[in-house]
């Protein structure tokens, strides 16, 4: 019978290979990390719905493909085909501003207020204000010429996501087992940790989604009410950064409030100033802890952090990567303390 003791330098490089595969299979998959998270967001969203459906379907693989087709029809498609739409009209907006009337326009506006101009150039020195348009546009322009041609890119990602949705859908359970067998950690330790990295991703998608889509609302309510042209535009376009919370809407309403302002509306502009810093790019703060703090347990603050954080690491998917890093680790730390609890009273 072989001795089940190893040499040190072989446990040890046993480790080194196990550390290597597994960077190597990270960045096979890092191009598909927005796939993988999409598929782990919409498993987790349609959890309840899909256990409604498998109990009355009994094959595991033709209830998974069912929900998936539901999927495909009833949210996959319609956000692809309004991403593009949107990608498109916006491209349509960049065009136009980098028209020469429009140039003209905002560089004759200038001219007429240089009071207004001089304290532009107090903040900002080196910003050439006749060129400022056309040279934010060009480069916006670049942006989303690139992002069109890259369509291939995003179908090639959705049917991906799509691929492993299937599999997370028909076989969740198992994959729940195997991930729970490699925990280091109690029966009861892994299902508290399973649970609110699933809770977090539930709450973090679904109800920043919710909040996003009241500020795009409130905010094409706004547009409407002050003649902004194709306010429906606006609205989605509001409601879809304002997925990014604290400054996401007012990247959207603030320039159309100077817009409004260099068109000679000044009142408007003031009124749509706030009515955007008063409630559109504020309620968040109070439906925020509402509709998601319970679920996932952390301060607003560390939650806002958290997303900020994890979209600047790791891009659009920090929205969601972000707060599950943030309830692994207050997870981990709650795991900790109630091991030293447990320590210290069977010390006694």
């Amino acid at each position: 019978m072989q001795d089940s003791r190893e040499s040190p330098w072989k446990q040890t490089s046993l480790y080194l290979l196990t550390i290597a595969v597994l960077a190597i299979c990270a960045f096979i998959l890092q191009p598909f990390v927005s796939a993988i998270v999409g598929a782990s967001v919409l498993a987790v969203i349609v959890q309840r719905p899909y256990r409604w459906l498998s109990a009355r379907i009994g094959n595991r693989s033709l209830c998974a493909a069912v929900a998936l087709v539901l999927i495909l029809l009833v949210i996959v498609t319609p956000v692809y085909l309004l991403a593009q739409n949107l990608i498109g009209q916006a491209f349509d907006v960049i065009t136009s501003l980098r028209s020469p009337e429009t140039q003209e326009k905002i560089t004759d506006y200038f001219s007429r207020h240089p009071t207004f101009a001089a304290r532009i150039n107090t903040v900002t020195d080196s910003l050439d204000l006749a060129n400022m348009a056309k040279s934010v546009a060009a480069f916006l322009g670049s942006r989303f010429a690139g992002f069109i041609g890259r369509s291939f890119g995003a179908i090639t990602q959705i049917v991906v996501m799509l691929f492993i949705l299937f599999f997370l859908l028909r076989d969740r359970d198992l994959i729940l087992s195997f991930v729970r067998s490699l925990l280091p950690m109690r029966d009861d330790e892994s299902d508290l940790l399973t649970t609110r990295v699933g809770d977090a991703i539930y709450a973090t998608a679904l109800g920043r989604l919710a909040i996003a889509g009241i500020q795009g609302t409130l905010a094409g309510l706004g547009y409407w009410f002050l003649g902004v042209p194709n306010p429906l535009f606006w609205a989605i376009l509001t409601g879809t950064l304002a997925m990014v919370p604290a400054f996401g809407a007012f990247l959207v309403w603030v320039p159309i409030a100077l817009y409004l302002g260099f068109g000679g509306h000044w009142g408007k502009a003031a009124v749509l100033a706030a009515w955007g810093g008063g409630f559109v790019s504020t309620i968040d703060n109070f439906l925020y802890p509402l509709l998601i703090g319970p679920r996932l347990r952390q301060h607003t603050v560390a939650v806002l952090v958290s997303i900020l954080g994890g979209i600047t690491l790791f891009g659009i998917d920090g929205i969601v990567l972000g707060p599950v890093f943030f309830t692994l680790a207050s997870t981990l730390l709650d795991i900790w303390k109630k091991r030293n609890a447990e320590t210290a009273i069977s010390s006694r």
